[in-house]
């Protein structure tokens, strides 16, 4: 087995959404997205964003575009104008989750593409 970081096998996007944010993860390959599918959980998730969402996780999966994407409930503070975060649109909150690191067979292919 050997680990890698999420952003090695997808990309994001993430935007706000009134006090949710809303993060896309968007994968390069089929193998990607079934192994996403398996790892990238509603559970998982809320763990590695701990300190950002505050509420519920909601994920859709989409594999026409072999995406996953994730409603981050009560993420923002209040959302755009109400909120005195850094990040107040949620715009990294999809670069925070590609740091997640997952355990994949070593014949598992993954780019060292970085971000």
């Amino acid at each position: 087995m050997k680990t890698i970081k999420l952003y090695q096998i997808a990309h994001a996007r993430s935007g706000d959404k009134g006090p949710n944010s809303n993060a896309g993860v968007v994968f390069y390959t089929k193998e990607g997205y079934e192994l996403g599918k398996k790892l990238l959980t509603v559970e998982r998730v809320k763990s590695h964003l701990a300190s950002i969402v505050k509420g519920e996780i909601i994920r859709y999966d989409l594999p026409n575009l072999w995406a996953l994407n994730f409603i981050l409930g009560d993420s923002l503070g209040g959302g755009g104008s109400e909120s005195l975060q850094n990040d107040a649109q949620g715009k990294t909150h999809g670069q925070a989750m590609l740091l997640m690191e997952f355990e994949v067979p070593d014949d598992f292919p993954a780019d060292d593409v970085g971000i």
